[in-house]
């Protein structure tokens, strides 16, 4: 089971899915910015505040994720930006939905004749996740008696969290609920309904939930999930990975936490809360928000990168996880991790399938200008395998662009 993992036991001690403990063991043998270091502490302490363990703030999927956003006001621009671009899009109808997020401005909570809380239809069974603001919670609709991940917030807690000079962990909420309201694929969670009224402190997200486990969870053979597992779930990550892509949205925190596998095995992605969004294919970023051990090395030096490079770095790690059971580049510190992020080279079994090897070597390149494209990945032979290429999916957006701009009468049923 991949959990039982030693390395991934060790990250589970540093807290690397939230921020690592660490001393400076050694200097690198490149200089790592010190505010990268550094801000993974201060966020820490920040954002898991155990003074609202009993309420029900949440954030779906993530379990800690370090937002790394530093005290720098010009490291924040792209996210000003993002809920700019997104007002624009949804103002504009380029959504993806056919059906909007429902939104409601009142709030009933009361609770049931066993004691369960009760938000509006929604009654509260038990927790079951952690993440940056605390925790996600279970619960059942008393209208049609499904199942909903809800995220919950206090409005005046989200207020409190300072981020940058000028902004809150509420943009960083804000922004991420802006996201999931235009997103619409088989492969994301699916943000269900928003409760937010104005005359109360609580804010919350209602979303799909997905009843499987994440992707590296559940039996399999020792060291891995097994190549023809990890090739179906890599697949679903891909088609959802590209659709957020070409909307031009950088997920920011691929992993294996924040992608959650059905009843069925589909894996979904999830936790938008550190993602970003561009005008165009500009996808410069100057913050990096994501959790260390997934951390490409261009962001591991503090330097300009592009998002999207980044996410295909993370997807690579993610592949090396689910397929040998352990993390390709870990020290016994934040700053040790770091270092081999940067300088070591990548290991591969010499027994691995040569077309894995060549895949893997392609995602957990270095230089962000070789790395392999997510197109590149999903042409690639291995990934292909049996089942072919990933299917296009035509989203809702661009199936009425296409409409739109069409002018021959041709039909659109043959795009899936």
């Amino acid at each position: 089971m991949f959990s039982k993992s030693n390395s991934i036991q060790r990250v589970s001690e540093m807290g690397c899915c939230g921020c690592f403990g660490f001393t400076f063991a050694r200097k690198p043998r490149r200089t790592l910015r010190p505010d990268v270091v550094s801000r993974n502490y201060i966020s820490q302490e920040l954002l898991l505040n155990e003074e609202l363990e009993d309420e029900d703030d949440c954030s779906y999927n993530g379990d800690g994720t370090d937002t790394g956003n530093g005290d720098d006001g010009e490291l924040r621009s792209p996210a000003k930006r993002s809920e700019e671009i997104l007002m624009y899009r949804t103002q504009n109808g380029l959504i993806c939905r056919e059906v909007p997020v429902k939104e409601t401005h009142k709030l009933i909570r009361s609770e049931d004749e066993n004691g369960n809380k009760i938000v509006n239809e929604y009654v509260r069974e038990c927790k079951i996740g952690s993440g940056s603001y605390g925790k996600v919670v279970l619960y059942r609709s008393r209208v049609d008696g499904n199942h909903y991940a809800i995220k919950a917030f206090h409005k005046s807690h989200l207020l409190k969290l300072r981020v940058a000079p000028s902004e809150t962990a509420m943009t960083d909420v804000l922004r991420e609920v802006l996201i999931m309201k235009i997103l619409n694929h088989p492969n994301i969670v699916n943000l269900i309904e928003v409760i937010d009224d104005p005359t109360t402190d609580h804010f919350y997200m209602v979303l799909e939930y997905v009843e499987g486990k994440w992707v590296c969870e559940g039996s399999g053979p020792p060291g891995g999930l097994g190549e023809n597992t990890a090739r179906k779930y890599l697949r679903d990550i891909v088609s959802g990975l590209m659709y957020l892509h070409a909307h031009n949205i950088v997920h920011g925190d691929i992993k294996p936490d924040n992608l959650l596998v059905t009843g069925t095995g589909t894996v979904k992605i999830g936790d938008f809360s550190v993602s970003q969004v561009f005008e165009d294919d500009n996808d410069e970023l100057r913050r990096s928000p994501g959790t260390p051990v997934f951390t490409a090395p261009e962001c591991c030096l503090g330097l300009t990168y592009h998002g999207k490079a980044a996410d295909t770095w993370a997807v690579g790690v993610t592949l090396y996880c689910m397929v040998l059971g352990n993390y390709p580049f870990l020290g016994d510190t934040l700053q040790d991790t770091y270092d081999k992020i940067v300088n070591n080279p990548l290991f591969l079994p010499d027994c691995m399938d040569s077309l894995l090897k060549d895949l893997l070597e392609g995602l957990l390149c270095k230089d962000p200008i070789q790395r392999m494209t997510l197109k590149a990945v999903a042409e690639h032979a291995w990934v292909v395998g049996e089942e072919g290429p990933i299917p296009q999916y035509l989203c809702w957006c661009n199936r009425n662009k296409l409409r739109r701009e069409a002018s021959d009468g041709s039909s659109l049923d043959t795009l899936t």
